[in-house]
């Protein structure tokens, strides 16, 4: 068996420190790309959210040609059938919906945000899943009970 000499002994603890610090180097930028991303879902979320105070035309802001909001009985492709779709929302709310509105629970990785909220005696329980991309909300998913 050859000796390595003190040269390439070096060599060859660098080239393994390299190749165990590699897999670090690429999880480590991983985990920056998915903070990076959970905090532009985030940013639309709480955009999304406080859009309802503002009105139709703010709340569709988040949407593009390209989204769809998929519910239990039908799909809402695009801002001309999703645009209905928040329309006829906003005009059945009662008085008294916003006032109990309440999220229960929160959760966002990356590029995906899930809310589970009440709006009781309105709403007992419903939950929303939403894909953002590049600014936009390019899925959304919707139930309630």
């Amino acid at each position: 068996m050859k000796q390595l000499n003190t040269s390439n002994r070096r060599q060859a603890l660098a080239g393994g420190a390299m190749a165990l610090t590699l897999p670090i180097l690429a999880l480590s930028s991983e985990a920056a790309a998915g903070e990076q991303a959970s905090s532009a879902t985030q940013k639309v979320l709480d955009h999304h959210l406080g859009a309802f105070a503002k009105g139709l035309d703010e709340l569709m802001r988040d949407y593009s040609a390209a989204s769809v909001i998929l519910t239990h009985d039908k799909q809402y492709r695009g801002v001309t059938e999703i645009r209905g779709f928040f329309d006829g929302f906003l005009k059945s709310v009662q008085p008294g919906f916003w006032e109990s509105f309440k999220i229960n629970a929160q959760a966002i990785d990356r590029d995906v945000a899930y809310l589970v909220w009440e709006a009781r005696p309105f709403v007992n329980i419903a939950t929303d899943t939403l894909v953002i991309r590049r600014g936009k909300i390019v899925v959304q998913t919707f139930t309630a009970a």
